[in-house]
């Protein structure tokens, strides 16, 4: 499998990509535009040519963003954002209805300064919205030339064959990591199955594989990990156990942390694309260079039998959260 090039549909494009959430989004105060700059700019010089936005991020600062910084180099990366889940009122809404995500695509390619977006994906699954009309609506715009191929986001492997029946479906995006599995109960497969490459993001586990959060995992601010289980109290302290021998792997096949968590993804499959996000350039730079890094099936095997479903303590999202995902459960979370 390519280590350094994969491809999402008909796009060839850097096996690590740029997620661009941190910059606006869900990890504290939004980054200062000289800063943004810097980050975007250098990850397409890196290579990094998938870049990946939404809507919600920021409720559409982040796509501002990248239209303001990096839309002069519009033909040197492929562009993915989403559609689905906005903000409305300075609230969070799930709303998948055929009107709202054209409406949302129109304001998107406008705060983007870009005539089409190469991946557009659902962002949630809309219970009250059959799949199928979601995925019309994304289709309507394929046909109307405002998007290339269409995606989608933490569903199940039901659902994605749902609207793969409706137009191919080129990409999945969920979360993905050696601590987050729910993807190999079924979706993995299935993507593999249909042609559809997996799009993973947290594939560092929210910062937690990296090894640089610190022993108390107090977050400020709005930083959603505050409300997510596995970072709280006693979950967090027996969590923290499995980074000693995690740093102790990446020391010997000569990496950091960070890497050794993106190279595991990359020799899993060759249809898995990570997207890790950072704020820093040192960050950004760190995650290319797994590019470089080779894993045999040792250590493979050593991973995965350190940090899976019954070595991590707690669920990755508060009941709420849960509630919105579509993605299959893993057995020992049902």
């Amino acid at each position: 499998m390519s280590l350094k090039r994969r491809k999402i549909g008909p796009f060839e494009v850097s096996s690590i990509g740029f997620g661009c959430m941190s910059l606006s989004h869900a990890y504290n105060p939004p980054v200062s535009d000289e800063q943004a700059d810097r980050v975007l700019n250098r990850a397409l010089d890196l290579g990094c040519d998938f870049i990946d936005t939404a809507a919600l991020y920021g409720f559409g600062h982040n796509e501002t963003t990248l239209g303001k910084f990096i839309s002069s180099r519009r033909g040197e990366f492929t562009l993915a954002s989403k559609c689905g889940m906005t903000g409305v009122n300075g609230v969070r809404v799930i709303d998948g209805r055929p009107e709202t995500i054209k409406a949302t695509c129109d304001d998107s390619l406008q705060r983007l300064k870009t005539d089409v977006i190469d991946l557009y994906s659902l962002h949630r699954l809309d219970r009250k919205v059959p799949i199928e009309d979601s995925a019309g609506a994304l289709a309507d715009l394929v046909g109307a030339g405002k998007i290339r191929t269409i995606g989608l986001s933490e569903v199940s492997a039901d659902t994605l064959r749902r609207a793969h029946a409706v137009h191919p479906v080129t990409a999945v995006q969920s979360e993905y990591s050696l601590w987050t599995r729910n993807t190999e109960v079924a979706v993995l497969e299935a993507c593999r199955e249909i042609g559809a490459t997996l799009v993973a993001f947290s594939p560092v586990a929210r910062g937690f594989l990296t090894g640089k959060l610190g022993a108390h995992s107090q977050f400020e601010g709005k930083d959603i990990r505050s409300a997510m289980p596995r970072f709280q109290g006693e979950n967090w302290k027996q969590n923290l156990v499995l980074l000693g021998e995690f740093e102790d792997v990446a020391a010997e096949v000569g990496c950091t942390p960070a890497q050794l968590a993106l190279a595991w993804l990359l020799h899993r499959a060759p249809h898995i694309v990570p997207i890790p996000g950072t704020k820093e350039l040192d960050h950004l730079e760190e995650n290319v260079g797994a590019l470089e890094v080779s894993l045999t099936p040792e250590v493979m095997a050593t991973l995965d039998a350190l940090i899976n479903p019954k070595t991590v303590v707690g669920p990755r999202y508060n009941a709420a959260t849960q509630a919105e995902i579509d993605t299959e459960e893993l057995p020992e979370a049902a």
